[in-house]
């Protein structure tokens, strides 16, 4: 009798030029995820997704910023483990390798934001992974003072922002920065932040715009969005118009299965917002061709708490204060809700913004999601300053913010009423044309994109 010995194989398809990394080169930010130490994954300034092999055994992280996915695929020697991005790359390698029979998008996994996978090659039967918080932020650890609170929050994001900043300059002190803008809180509070740490750094303010999307009815052109009324009167009111460049595209082009594809999945609010995205930087990429840097507010909302929860049947304002990033991370790893194909929360719907900017060819940034700031966010005595109270939920972020760009930049921000990044690119009757209103149009796109076709 032989002893058959496992032969383990890895393919690691990930880009190591999508990670943002601010206090370690990337190799010691992969060393540090290969220790297994929760500690020092947590000291990994940035957004990432990484991966470490020791023998047969990988461990893997991500922040909420940068997506990460893997399959286990069979083969005669032993496993091998597929590493990537996307669901489509890993379909392709196993197509090239002749192992296209064993796909299927939903035997894909995503590693969680927020946590170390482990995982063993060790052949039949394969073990689960093990999954090791690395983020675990304190929460309601600040004070009731929202002067405090805001100037430690826009504090921390201003510290990423100016981080992110001298990377790009030491690598091309030319390259222009780009924010994707609406005018509301979070677009306007990062473009107010850049501004800020540009002209601290003495560095060139003409390299910084901000993009906002219009889609026009072709029966009347000359209509703007409501998102581009608002961010016009916005920087009119901080005396900083001439950054705003409003992108036109036809009503037309807006395409939900696109953004299907693009993304990867269905869920119809972040496909509302990812087929906004995708139009948005289409037409930033037709105009400037090399264009690399690009900024947005995504993750603001979840930071805090600002989603109107009679919209979901599922929440309550005490699931939404009581559970630690709820929003971020949906409903937790151990949970029987938890999507082992998609993760949950921000984690999972943040392909809305990244992945629309990957496929244009952008360096996406989105310093809302990084820990960091998330930390800050965290430590917000939410229960104490609202007292289960909707209203005073809804109306807190805006104050927060307005408050600490105040105290940082020195700038009063105008604070505008919320508005879905989806609904300010076009009026409500073109929204309903675009958009199904049934979820289930969504799930038959995404079947007959990912399902039939391989």
């Amino acid at each position: 009798m032989h002893n058959h010995a496992y032969v383990e194989r890895l393919v690691n398809l990930l880009d190591p030029t999508g990670n943002t990394i601010f206090n370690m080169s990337a190799a010691e930010a992969i060393e540090q995820v290969g220790s297994g130490d929760a500690q020092k994954v947590r000291g990994i300034d940035g957004q990432f997704a990484l991966l470490h092999r020791d023998g047969k055994r990988i461990r893997m992280a991500r922040s909420i910023g940068r997506p990460m996915r893997y399959f286990l695929a069979k083969l005669i020697d032993g496993p091998c483990l597929v590493v990537a991005e996307r669901i489509d790359e890993i379909a392709a390698w196993l197509k090239q390798a002749g192992l296209d029979d064993q796909f299927h998008p939903s035997y894909t996994r995503m590693v969680p934001a927020h946590h170390i996978v482990e995982l063993a090659l060790v052949g039949c039967p394969d073990p689960n992974p093990t999954l090791t918080r690395y983020f675990d932020p304190q929460r309601n650890c600040l004070g009731t003072d929202l002067n405090q609170i805001g100037k430690a929050y826009i504090g921390a994001l201003t510290e990423e922002c100016s981080k992110w900043l001298d990377g790009i300059n030491g690598a091309n002190p030319q390259a222009p920065i780009g924010v994707m803008f609406s005018g509301g809180v979070d677009s306007g509070t990062l473009l107010l932040v850049l501004y800020h740490v540009m002209r601290q750094k003495g560095l060139n303010l003409s390299r910084l715009k901000a993009f906002t999307l219009s889609a026009t009815d072709e029966t009347d052109p000359e209509q703007l969005s409501p998102d581009a009324q608002q961010a016009a009167r916005f920087l009119d009111d901080v005396d900083l118009s001439m950054f705003l460049e409003v992108v036109d595209v036809p009503k037309s082009s807006l395409d939900y299965v696109e953004a299907i594809r693009i993304t990867e999945d269905y869920k119809p609010l972040d496909i509302q917002s990812a087929t906004m995205g995708i139009a948005l930087c289409r037409a930033i990429r037709k105009q400037y061709p090399d264009w690399m840097f690009l900024a947005d507010g995504d993750g603001g909302d979840e930071n805090l708490k600002d989603y109107p929860i009679e919209e979901n049947p599922e929440l309550t304002i005490r699931s939404v204060l009581n559970n630690q990033m709820l929003y971020h991370e949906g409903w937790g790893v151990h949970a029987i809700k938890h999507s082992l194909t998609y993760s949950g929360g921000q984690s999972r719907g943040h392909v809305r913004t990244s992945a629309p900017a990957r496929h244009f060819g952008f360096s996406g940034f989105s310093p809302f999601a990084l820990p960091n700031v998330i930390e800050v966010a965290e430590g917000i005595p939410f229960i104490e300053l609202t007292e289960w109270d909707h209203g005073k939920l809804y109306n807190l972020k805006g104050e927060v913010a307005r408050r600490g760009v105040e105290a940082i930049t020195g700038i009063t921000m105008p604070v505008f009423e919320k508005r879905r990044f989806q609904h300010g690119v076009v009026d409500r009757q073109s929204f309903d044309d675009v958009f199904p209103t049934d979820e289930l149009a969504y799930r038959t796109a995404f079947a007959e994109i990912f399902g039939a076709t391989r």
